[in-house]
């Protein structure tokens, strides 16, 4: 958990144990009241009883409590805001009021946690995320060359044919779905990814698709061809180990979360077509995996300035690498030749002002990146600060005051696979 609130109920006698996780402190509005067990106020309630449907004791439960952090770097705006100690509030208020002892608490602070139940022994543990590290100064790195760092851009594998198509589908109305349906049939690998990653729960279908026809149908064209996009990019997120990833599959995981956010938050605000946000949010990081293989040597140094230190992560890549990984993307972006709206959000997505071909995109893949580093935590090691936050939702059509409904619009199945 970062922001977000775990709370384990165990009745060891009974021998009943459960967890749940909270988004937020309460429905930010009765037409976003579809999920009452993602809120502190509504969702408690619900745990509470199902674990007495289970055979608890409300007498015998006890109760321990994580998370509701502010994750750094901060700014006025996350005090004024302060989800995660809203929710805290009103998880020990609810908990109060049933009687239910807190035996454990570690909520607030500036970092993020894990919450885990052993169903065997009813036991409970509450630890920090990420590996504690050993500190090597970045003195012991060699600082590899611009040419060097050219040389691995010019070494990643290119982008796979069939999705600069897609891409170019994407932007032309007139795009025929059956041609690309009948390549995509062709390729056994790519067909193969496409039905897993359709019937995987980031889709959360209730039906599995047997076939791409059947996918085809399931999703709708546009959506389709956003899953070809991401089916076709799998194998593009290899990552070291130790790298940007906090757990296995980090990037991509964090890739796949970005670009479905940032498609909600395109029906939410308009102006930017969905599929292109999607796009776009799924290649913002595609710098990570240049940088991603030069990291190893320096990770305990990174690990402890962005995890600890709370240090920007451009600011720390500049000084180690001499290049960030937008940079770097926005470079891979170019000589893959993808549009300019896209190479234009790859190179700016931090720094989204700086945009000049499609700035309302740009800023679009900030806050859809900002809603990932923040709400879906341990991922990877990047954390985006919110300086300038006002003025760039605005750019997008929204007020900060509406952040919790932006919040309440993340799609669910990104924290149950996170």
């Amino acid at each position: 958990m970062g922001t977000c609130v775990g709370v384990s109920l165990c009745d060891q006698e009974a021998g009943v144990g459960g967890l749940i996780h909270l988004l937020l402190p309460e429905p930010t509005s009765s037409d976003m009241f579809d999920q009452p067990e993602t809120y502190a106020s509504t969702g408690l309630p619900l745990f509470i009883k199902a674990m007495c449907d289970a055979g608890a004791s409300m007498q015998r439960l006890e109760a321990r409590v994580a998370g509701g952090a502010l994750v750094g770097p901060l700014a006025e705006r996350d005090l004024i805001l302060d989800i995660g100690g809203r929710t805290s509030e009103i998880v020990e208020r609810v908990l109060n009021r049933e009687g239910i002892v807190i035996s454990k608490s570690e909520t607030g602070g500036y970092f993020s946690c894990r919450l885990s139940l052993n169903l065997g022994t009813l036991e409970t543990l509450i630890e920090p995320l990420g590996k504690p590290l050993a500190f090597s100064p970045a003195e012991d790195f060699t600082k590899p060359s611009i040419e060097q760092l050219s040389g691995v851009i010019r070494s990643i594998q290119p982008i796979p044919q069939i999705t600069l198509k897609v891409i170019r589908m994407l932007n032309d109305d007139a795009c025929c779905m059956g041609d690309i349906a009948k390549e995509i049939r062709q390729d056994q690998v790519l067909a193969a990814k496409v039905i897993r990653l359709c019937n995987s729960s980031f889709f959360g279908l209730k039906t599995d698709a047997g076939s791409i026809d059947r996918a085809l149908i399931m999703l709708g064209e546009k959506q389709f061809l956003q899953l070809v996009i991401s089916a076709s990019m799998e194998g593009f997120f290899v990552e070291t180990a130790p790298g940007y990833s906090l757990c296995k599959g980090g990037l991509q995981k964090h890739a796949l979360g970005t670009a479905m956010i940032a498609e909600k938050l395109s029906h939410f605000t308009g102006g930017v077509p969905p599929d292109t946000a999607y796009t776009a949010g799924l290649l913002h990081d595609i710098g990570k995996v240049v940088l991603d293989q030069c990291i190893a040597g320096t990770y305990p140094y990174f690990y402890r300035r962005t995890q600890e230190d709370g240090v920007n992560l451009i600011e720390l890549e500049q000084e180690v690498f001499g290049l960030s990984h937008a940079d770097a993307g926005g470079r891979l972006a170019e000589t893959w030749h993808l549009p300019e709206n896209l190479t234009d959000t790859i190179r700016y997505h931090h720094s989204p002002e700086k945009g000049t071909v499609n700035p309302k995109l740009t800023h679009l893949v900030y806050v859809a990146d900002l809603l990932m580093s923040r709400f879906v935590v341990g991922q990877e090691l990047e954390r985006l600060d919110t300086n300038g936050l006002a003025s760039r939702l605005q750019k997008i059509g929204l007020r900060p005051e509406q952040f919790p409904f932006i919040i309440d619009s993340i799609p669910r199945q990104l924290f149950q696979t996170a």
